[in-house]
Order: C-alpha cells, then structure tokens, then sequence
C-alpha cells in the first residue's frame, strides 16, 4: 500500500509535483490516426508496439484535458516497457493536439470509442493479451466499459486510477476551497476547445448559447450542463452525472480489475467511493491510501522522488 511522508503528504503536493517539477525522458511514439464511424478520430500513441511479436498490449486512457504531455502517461509507458509491455494512449476527441471534426468531444462516460479501439486491438493482434488502464474520468470510463461489457470485454485486466466514481459529488468537490484553483485549470482548457467549436459549426443553434454565455461559465457543472449534456443527448447535468457514475457499474465487472485511490483526493470526497450497500464485484480490487492526491502517489523525498502509481500498475499487468 502506498506510504510516503513529511511534506509529500500534502494532498495538492501530490497532486501538483509531477506535473510542475518532474523531469523524464519523452518516450518515443508511432502515430496512429484511428478513424471512427461517425467520420470523427481519435489520435493513438504507440510506445513499444512491435506487432510481430505478440507481446502484451496496455491501452492508456487519459484524465480531463490530458494527453501525451501528461507526466503519468509518459511515466507508466516507460514503466511497461522495462516489463516487456507495448502501450498505447487513445487520446479523447481533439485531446491530442487536433481539433476532431464534429460538434461533440468526448465525456466520463463515453465508452463507444474505446469499445471500438479494443476490439480493433483484439483483431489485429489476436495474440497479444490486452489491458487498460484510466486515470480520472479516463477510470470512470474504463470502469463503466468494463461493467457494460461483462465477459464480452477482450481486456484480460484493468486498472483505474482517482477516478470520480460519482460525478455529481466531483462536481460539487471541485467547487470548493482551494480546490476551486484545479477547477479554473480544467475549465478554461474546456472553454478554449467549446470556443473554438463555434468558429468551426452553428453551436448556438445547437446548444442555444451564444459566446459570450461560454466566456460566463464559472464551473464544470455548469459546463457540463450548457454543452456536455446536450451536445451528447442527456437532459442535463444531473441526467448525465447519473448516467454516467462508474460506482454503478462495478457490480458486473468481470475481469480482475484494481482500483487506486487517495483518500485526500482534492478532486472528489470519499463518499465516491462504494459502502457496505453497493454490490462491487469479486473481480474487483481496491488500494486505498491515506495520502496519495489526484493522480498523485509520490513517494521518496522531494528531491528524490519515487512514483508507486506507475510500478503498482506494471506489477498489476505483470
């Protein structure tokens, strides 16, 4: 179980050291555009990928507004790859750098893309053992796939990571105290993409805002309530939060499944995570830390930091 001590118990140090002082060598990738049924794409980074030789395969899916440049991406890649391991991170819609093509992005439950990825790996590769892991919404996704697939999942294991299992509580988390910083972070990514949708399609008819209703949006309920929902079809926030909550869908998982989380997550509350009331299924397994942040688990010193998030998830696939 993850430990660590003096001021790296801090939850927004965890949270924050990585991405503002870690130094790592950028793992070296093969693009690959995967082009999706609605004449949208997803943009998909391969580390370690000989086909040939049928080694284990591990898809990588993100958090909000995160990518390739994320630190735990190129972290865990290069993790997996001294364990023999060929990963791959399946950007979101227009998260790798390009603007994808249709009105709608991706949310914390949309699963349909990385069903058709996994199952495109399993045809391509059908010798090759596949798992996935998911860092934030990307975990509430995976988990949601994994609980609507069943035993029809190609995934032989999984790992999600600080994932907001119910997002209506992230939601209202993130809106408070210091928290409020991470959410401007987050929000003003998420606007600048929305705004740039606008230049491209009639999103006011679309959504019936205008511009100048974005550049009001003060946080990601609100967000999710102006365009998350409707672009995507649910009626509103709450509709969708409902709707797409992993903490729901845990009870059909069927493959071995870990799940990682921090009790100081700023991100969410504990109550995300299930009680004695929630059905969870035998297939999964929980590693929850008293310290650890969103995305966090460094361990060490400050000036010689260890990272137990990316060899936990190496040993798990191992």
């Amino acid at each position: 179980m993850f430990s660590t001590h003096g001021i790296l118990k801090n939850r927004h140090i965890q949270t924050l050291y990585a991405p503002l002082f870690r130094k790592q060598p950028t793992p070296k990738v093969l693009l690959e555009a995967f082009e999706l049924s609605d004449g949208d794409f997803v943009e998909c980074y391969w580390h370690n990928q000989k086909p040939t030789d049928n080694k284990p395969i591990v898809t990588l899916f993100h958090g909000l507004a995160g990518s390739f440049d994320s630190p735990y991406i190129q972290g865990v890649m290069r993790a997996l790859e001294k364990r023999g391991f060929a990963s791959v991170l399946m950007h979101f819609r227009g998260c790798s750098g390009k603007e994808n093509r249709l009105p709608r992005a991706y949310h914390s439950g949309d699963t349909a893309d990385a069903k058709v990825w996994i199952n495109y790996l399993k045809e391509k590769y059908p010798n090759s053992p596949l798992h996935a892991v998911g860092y934030s919404i990307g975990g509430n996704m995976l988990l949601k796939l994994l609980g609507e697939e069943q035993e029809q999942t190609p995934l032989t294991s999984a790992v999600s990571v600080s994932a907001p299992m119910d997002l209506a509580i992230t939601a209202k988390a993130i809106n408070r105290g210091f928290s409020k910083l991470y959410q401007q972070h987050l929000l003003k990514a998420l606007k600048i993409e929305l705004l740039k949708k606008f230049e491209k399609f009639d999103m006011k008819s679309l959504l019936n805002i205008d511009i100048k209703r974005v550049k009001q949006i003060k946080t990601i309920e609100e967000f999710d309530e102006l365009y998350t929902a409707p672009i995507n079809g649910f009626d509103s926030a709450k509709d969708y939060y409902s709707k797409c909550s992993a903490k729901q869908f845990l009870k059909t998982i069927r493959i071995p499944t870990l799940i990682i989380h921090a009790l100081d997550d700023p991100f969410m509350t504990e109550e995300i995570l299930p009680t004695e009331n929630d059905k969870v299924s035998k297939s999964v397994t929980f590693k929850i830390s008293k310290h650890g942040g969103h995305v966090g688990f460094v361990g060490g010193s400050c000036s010689k930091p260890n990272y137990w998030l990316e060899e936990t998830i190496a040993e798990h696939f191992d």
